[in-house]
């Protein structure tokens, strides 16, 4: 991982930007800021960021994988290695799906859904206890949480003008960062709290919740049709 980071690097530094556009931006400390104050200008990107860093920060279980690994599931190192690759499973497979099948239509209700079906699954992970069940549940929220991340990263992308699609990348890639640690971090001081199935339950349920309370703070990205 960390060859590839380098790698990624260094062919990154071979990017030459642009001279017209270093005359026209300039250098002022102003231009720092500049990709936050336009996605706070712009509903539907303030909203699609928001909604990723909430949902991931509520709704990720895979700090609590271990835990259900050993004192729920009753499984051994084999099962764990199992659960964590579940979601990933079913990532793959929803990407060979949307790679044939492209989401054309309802693009906006299409996201808040998939992210309510990640939140469900998430529930019935934490409340499972049969190994094929979890695993499925898994599965399904990793499925989900493919159509989520496509829909999300394309609004963000095709809704950002050219001169400010690089400092927008940059402050959405933050926000996706810091929610899945922060998300780990919240998963582990729930469980301490609550305990491992009562933090799983609390999680799912806010995922939904947010989702929910999006699609009202947000009508315009949930009537958003397609990626054209």
């Amino acid at each position: 991982m960390v060859l590839f980071w380098i790698l990624g690097m260094i062919l990154t530094g071979f990017i030459r930007p642009r001279p017209q556009a270093i005359a026209k931006e300039g250098t002022s400390s102003d231009n720092i800021f500049a990709g936050v104050r336009f996605i706070r200008s712009n509903p539907a990107i303030l909203g699609t960021i928001s909604l990723d860093l909430f949902a991931v920060l509520f709704g990720g279980v895979t700090a609590l994988l271990p835990i259900y690994a050993r004192d729920i599931l009753q499984t051994g190192p084999v099962g764990l290695g199992v659960l964590r690759a579940a979601p990933a499973v079913g990532a793959l497979l929803m990407t060979v799906v949307l790679a044939r099948h492209a989401i054309s239509r309802h693009v906006g209700l299409r996201m808040f859904q998939a992210v309510i079906v990640f939140g469900l699954a998430t529930i019935v992970f934490a409340l499972s206890s049969w190994m094929w069940l979890s695993v499925l549940s898994l599965a399904v929220l990793g499925a989900a949480d493919t159509i989520s991340v496509v829909i999300r990263f394309s609004l963000v992308q095709l809704s950002t003008p050219d001169e400010m699609r690089g400092r927008v990348g940059a402050v959405n890639f933050l926000f996706i960062n810091a929610s899945n640690q922060l998300g780990q971090f919240e998963s582990g001081v729930a469980a301490a709290l609550l305990g491992a199935v009562p933090a799983a339950v609390l999680g799912g349920v806010a995922t939904v919740a947010v989702a929910l309370l999006w699609m009202k703070l947000f009508p315009s990205l949930r009537r958003v049709e397609s990626l054209e």
